[in-house]
C-alpha cells in the first residue's frame, strides 16, 4: 500500500523517515495512504484472518512481512449491561484494551511503530512515558532485538508499568521533572540521531492505534454506535479512532462517524479548557496532576488532532474529578468483573457524568475504551478499594468476619 509522510498544518510532503515534526513549520506530521484499492473489497473480506492488528494490514503503511508482533489487538467488547442500568442507558459496551499483550492499547500504535524501525534499518528506539509506553516499547524492542530507551518523570509512573519496562530489557532514566520536561529530552536526543523516537508523535504509531475503531466496527458488525468516549492524555488515540472513522468513509464503508468524547482529568484538562471557549488550539498545564497517571499531561503533543476529531465528529470535551475517576474503576469492576487502571476509567466516569447531566438519551449506545490493565496501577488499588483483614489462623476468627 502506497503511503507517505505530510505536515498536518502546512501539508508539505516529509521524506525524511526520523521526522517527528515539519522541517518547514515544525508542524505535527501524520501518514496519508492510497486506499483506492479497498474500494473493491466488502468490509468482510477481511475476517479471513484471525481479528487483530493485523487483520487490518491493508490500511497500514509498513510491509506486514517485517511485521514486530506479540498478537496485540483483538481485544474484547464488553455488553455491559449491569453498568448500563447503573448509568441509566440502555446499553454500554467496553472495548477492554487491558487484554493487549502488555495490558494496554500501547502495543497497537507499537507493533507498526516498531515494525518502521525495521523497515529504515533503525538500532536503537526510545520514548519518553508516563508507563504504559515505556513498557510497550521495551517489549516489541525485546522482540526486534533493538535497543531501547525510555525516560520517566520521577515518581510519577505506576509500579506495573516501570517493572514492565525493567523487566523487558529497556534502559530505565527517570529524569526530575514531568512528562513534557521528559519528551523534550528525547526528542532532541532523536534529532541528533541516538535513537528512534516512538512516541505518539510519530506518525506511524497512530496507524496501529486506529485499529482500535476497525476491530469496534467489526465487532458490531458495522452497525454504528452513538458515541466513543475516550480517555485524553497526550491525545493521539482520539486522533487515531478519528482517523480510522475517516478512512471508512473514504472508501464507502460507512457513511457517518460516532460522536468522539474525549475525557480528561480535571487536574490536566487544556483540551476541556480549549473546547470549552470554542478554540481550535490550547494552552498547556504546567503542571499537571491527578490519579490517573497515565493521563497526567500539560501540554498533549497530538492535542490540536484531538481538537479537530471532537469538533468534527461532533463530540465534545469534558473533565472528570479523581474522586470520579475511581469511582467509576470500582463500579466497573465490581458490577461487571472488568478492571481497569485510573486513566482507563475516566472514559467511564465521562459517560456517568454526561449522563447526570442530562446530555445523553437513555437509547444512545456508546462505546468506552478502556486503555489499560487494573494490574498497571496496583498502589492505587490497595489504597483506595479496601484492605486486606489479617485474623488469627482460626476457623471461628475467620467466620466472624465472613458473616459479620
Amino acid at each position: 500500500m502506497e503511503s507517505w509522510i505530510r505536515c498536518w498544518e502546512c501539508g508539505l510532503e516529509v521524506d525524511d523517515p526520523y521526522a517527528d515534526s515539519c522541517p518547514s513549520c515544525g508542524g505535527l506530521l501524520t501518514l496519508e495512504t492510497d486506499l483506492e484499492q479497498l474500494k473493491s473489497l466488502h468490509p468482510y473480506d477481511l475476517r479471513r484472518r484471525p481479528i487483530g492488528v493485523w487483520r487490518y494490514s491493508k490500511f497500514l503503511p509498513v510491509s506486514e512481512e517485517k511485521a514486530v508482533t506479540l498478537k496485540e489487538g483483538g481485544t474484547p467488547l464488553y455488553d455491559c449491561r449491569c453498568l448500563a442500568g447503573i448509568v441509566g442507558l440502555k446499553r454500554i459496551l467496553v472495548k477492554y484494551e487491558g487484554a493487549n499483550p502488555t495490558g494496554s492499547f500501547k502495543d497497537r500504535g507499537m507493533t507498526v511503530g516498531v515494525t518502521r524501525a525495521i523497515e529504515i534499518g533503525a538500532k536503537v528506539v526510545g520514548c519518553a512515558s508516563t508507563g504504559n509506553t515505556s513498557a510497550s516499547l521495551a517489549a516489541y524492542a525485546a522482540k526486534a532485538g533493538l535497543d531501547c530507551a525510555v525516560i520517566l518523570p520521577a515518581g510519577n509512573v505506576a509500579a506495573g508499568k516501570l517493572a514492565q519496562a525493567v523487566f523487558f530489557g529497556a534502559k530505565v532514566i527517570s529524569i526530575e521533572g514531568n512528562f513534557d520536561d521528559a519528551l523534550r529530552i528525547v526528542r532532541q536526543l532523536a534529532a541528533d540521531g541516538h535513537l528512534y523516537l516512538l512516541n505518539s508523535i510519530n506518525p506511524y504509531r497512530p496507524e496501529g492505534q486506529k485499529t482500535v475503531a476497525f476491530e469496534i466496527m467489526d465487532q458490531l458488525d458495522y452497525r454504528m454506535p452513538d458515541r466513543i468516549f475516550l480517555p485524553v492524555g497526550n491525545a493521539g488515540n482520539i486522533w487515531s479512532v478519528y482517523k480510522a472513522f475517516q478512512e471508512l468513509i473514504s472508501i464507502g464503508w460507512i457513511e457517518r462517524m460516532p460522536k468522539l468524547v474525549g475525557v480528561q482529568a480535571h487536574g490536566s484538562r487544556p483540551i476541556v479548557k480549549a473546547f470549552a471557549q470554542g478554540r481550535t488550539d490550547f494552552e498547556p498545564v504546567e503542571k499537571p496532576e491527578t490519579v490517573a497517571t497515565a493521563i497526567r499531561i500539560g501540554n498533549p503533543v497530538s492535542g490540536r488532532k484531538a481538537l479537530k476529531a471532537i469538533y468534527d465528529s461532533g463530540g465534545r470535551a469534558l473533565d472528570v474529578t479523581d474522586g470520579e475517576i475511581l469511582d467509576a474503576q470500582r463500579i466497573l469492576g465490581r458490577a461487571e468483573g472488568v478492571g481497569v487502571e485510573p486513566a482507563s476509567a475516566a472514559s467511564i466516569a465521562g459517560v456517568m457524568k454526561m449522563s447526570q447531566m442530562g446530555e445523553l438519551s437513555k437509547d444512545e449506545r456508546v462505546v468506552c475504551i478502556c486503555t489499560g490493565n487494573v494490574l498497571k496501577d496496583p498502589d492505587v488499588v490497595m489504597r483506595s478499594f479496601g484492605k486486606v483483614e489479617k485474623v488469627r489462623a482460626e476457623v471461628d476468627a475467620v467466620r466472624k468476619l465472613i458473616t459479620g
